[in-house]
């Protein structure tokens, strides 16, 4: 459930599209389009976060990964720095979500693929395991909060690297390995953490509508205040639709997220105590980017786990 409006396109939504052209065509032909490090190791980047951490693992010491997305960024509303261009220039293989998550730099991306190694984690999960979105032909890009599916994403990334440096499959399939049976391990976890709500209060309501293959996983009614995409808008209408739905519901937490103000759930939290209905911030989660580094949330695992507790404890 979301009431959000696109925002419009033309001229203003090209220029960084423009931009990043320019800026590829100024990096090509770099020393390092081999794509090994000084050291020997398979230089890798990735666009988010959660892609990075799955490639490091798999790829473990003969990778080296590179991150364009750090803590606390929107990747849908992320527009690169040269910088960033000179980052997937450099690499060997190149990761990024797919499925419009990247925005108008998945363009670059598809560009970038005729002459380098640069693969989508999301190109071989089953479609009829997506959630469709308004455009019937699109998809909502949040695939790592179903961690069932997120191992196909893994998978995917395993079959990539050892396609680029076949002298190190051997390591691959059996780190590869590990990873999915630690995934497996975690989606149970969660699974285990969701049952521990009372059916009728399974309700998780975010800012923007990124837990859908959350709820379609774990058996939670997910709504957001925005729309799948932050860069969709939301108004005042918006805020009052949510906030008497929280009133009707007889709702108790709501949810902030990392990656973006905490404002909007705050002016809701508000708008129900005036009509007399107390409700609480539940806890921040963290949507469309992880934690610090060094931190448990500052790896995927950590992040879906520290997601999974925040909302039982709240909602339980």
């Amino acid at each position: 459930m979301h009431a959000g409006k696109k925002r419009t396109g033309g001229w203003a939504s090209l220029m960084p599209l423009l931009l990043l052209a320019a800026l590829l065509a100024g990096c090509s032909g770099s020393g390092s389009a081999q794509g090994v490090s000084e050291d020997g190791k398979l230089l890798v980047t990735a666009t988010t976060g959660m892609i990075a951490d799955a490639a490091a693992e798999i790829g473990g010491e003969f990778v080296e990964v590179t991150t364009l997305m750090g803590p606390g960024v929107d990747p849908h509303l992320f527009k690169a720095s040269q910088g960033d261009i000179r980052k997937l220039d450099r690499a060997k293989v190149v990761f990024y979500g797919g499925l419009h998550l990247e925005g108008n730099m998945e363009r670059i991306l598809e560009k970038m693929a005729l002459r380098k190694t640069v693969v989508a984690v999301t190109d071989h999960m089953p479609r009829e395991r997506l959630i469709g979105t308004e455009n019937s032909e699109e998809f909502d890009p949040h695939v790592w909060f179903d961690v069932d599916l997120w191992t196909v994403a893994a998978e995917h990334m395993r079959d990539t690297l050892i396609a680029a440096d076949p002298a190190n499959e051997a390591a691959y399939r059996e780190q590869g390995e590990r990873y999915v049976r630690e995934l497996e391990q975690l989606d149970a976890y969660v699974k285990q953490r969701m049952l521990e709500i009372p059916e009728e209060g399974r309700v998780l309501v975010t800012a923007h509508d990124a837990f859908g293959y959350f709820g379609q996983a774990y058996g939670v009614e997910v709504v957001g205040l925005q729309g799948i995409s932050t860069a969709a808008e939301f108004g005042a209408r918006d805020v009052s639709t949510l906030r008497d739905y929280l009133v009707e519901r007889n709702i108790k937490a709501v949810f902030v997220e990392s990656s973006l103000p905490a404002r909007s759930m705050e002016a809701i939290v508000a708008g129900a105590a005036r009509q007399g209905h107390e409700v609480r911030i539940g806890g921040e989660l963290f949507s469309d980017a992880m934690g610090e580094p060094g931190t448990p949330e500052g790896t995927y695992i950590g992040m879906i786990r520290h997601n999974a507790d925040t909302i039982a404890e709240a909602l339980k």
